[in-house]
């Protein structure tokens, strides 16, 4: 792929993503939330992986592309609910960025190595999907965990950070220490991993 039709399949993911119609401020700034998770997804990806692919780079700007227009509570509530709803948006997302690729004039051998890290397959055996999968829960740990903390109760909230921690390599973990945690997440953090 040339480096202007991975940029312009890029700025399509940034576009749509911009019409996330909720926001996050962070550093005074005020960002369309999934837009800002994704410029979050692909630094991380690039401090994890020192030559990442430009499979794996376009996969963390459309990981999560439009999942507002999924929302968890059209499902029904339980777990059941929740697996179908990711189920459901990891296959939308994989979707979209495709026809997003193909408006970019991606080759389709480009699109399934897309597709392939944003749904997680061989999730356990290729490497490129395990990255993913650390830069996802860094993301989490490091900029949607503290709100967390406030919504939840103490053993669910240790369940969640177990669970985070069961998914990473050891690259993962190591990034993880390195997050700036106020004290009340250091304090859970260093709890659920005893």
């Amino acid at each position: 792929m040339n480096t202007s039709t991975m940029d312009k399949a890029i700025a399509l993911f940034d576009a749509f993503n911009r019409q996330d119609p909720n926001s996050i401020l962070w550093n005074g700034l005020t960002y369309p939330v999934e837009y800002f998770y994704a410029l979050q997804l692909y630094n991380w990806i690039k401090k994890l992986a020192s030559d990442p692919s430009e499979a794996l780079l376009l996969a963390s700007r459309s990981q999560h592309i439009g999942r507002w227009q999924v929302p968890r509570h059209q499902y029904p509530k339980g777990k059941a609910g929740y697996f179908r709803w990711r189920t459901d948006l990891a296959r939308y997302h994989a979707n979209k960025a495709e026809e997003l690729m193909l408006e970019a004039g991606c080759e389709q051998e480009q699109i399934k190595a897309v597709k392939h890290i944003i749904l997680k397959e061989n999730l356990k055996t290729d490497p490129e999907v395990q990255v993913m999968e650390n830069a996802l829960c860094l993301v989490f740990l490091e900029f949607q965990y503290p709100d967390f903390l406030t919504r939840h109760d103490d053993q669910k909230m240790i369940r969640i950070l177990q669970r985070s921690w069961a998914k990473m390599t050891r690259a993962g973990r190591e990034a993880a220490m390195s997050i700036n945690y106020n004290d009340k997440g250091r304090f859970f953090l260093e709890k659920a991993l005893g």
